[in-house]
């Protein structure tokens, strides 16, 4: 499980803290590469530089980002054959139900509230490790 990449795209070093810490916390050992903006994000999914060696296994993906923010993301995501495929979970602490309809409008494979209590955090980054990263079964050619 450990081979496969985890990439956080979070700008607010406190929940990307956070997250890290719950994945150590739930013995999740899988690199985590992290972006803190859309437009690094996008750069390492889909610039020229992007490397076919190191596609994430999964996406967590904050809305609220600067530069590009994370539902243009998605929506360029989506929009490239290299990338169309690749499992994207909202990772927000958003309530605003416009965000939870235009994720999924715009092909989200999950919508995940942070909780705010970080034993909370930690059981749903544990269920999230368990389904990404052990369960769920993915397209054979995804690049």
């Amino acid at each position: 499980m450990s081979d496969k990449i985890i990439f956080l795209v979070e700008d607010n070093p406190d929940d990307e803290a956070l997250t890290l810490r719950a994945l150590k916390k739930n013995n999740i050992m899988n690199q985590v590469i992290v972006a803190h903006d859309g437009a690094e994000a996008l750069d390492y999914l889909l610039g020229p530089n992007s490397d076919n060696n190191r596609v994430p296994q999964v996406i967590l993906l904050d809305l609220k980002l600067p530069k590009i923010d994370g539902l243009e993301v998605l929506k360029r995501l989506r929009a490239d054959e290299r990338t169309k495929l690749l499992p994207v979970i909202i990772l927000t602490s958003s309530r605003e139900e416009q965000d939870l309809i235009n994720s999924y409008q715009l092909g989200a494979n999950s919508y995940i509230r942070k909780p705010v209590d970080f034993n909370q955090f930690i059981a749903a980054v544990q269920q999230l490790g368990l389904y990404w990263l052990v369960l769920n079964e993915f397209p054979p050619a995804r690049r």
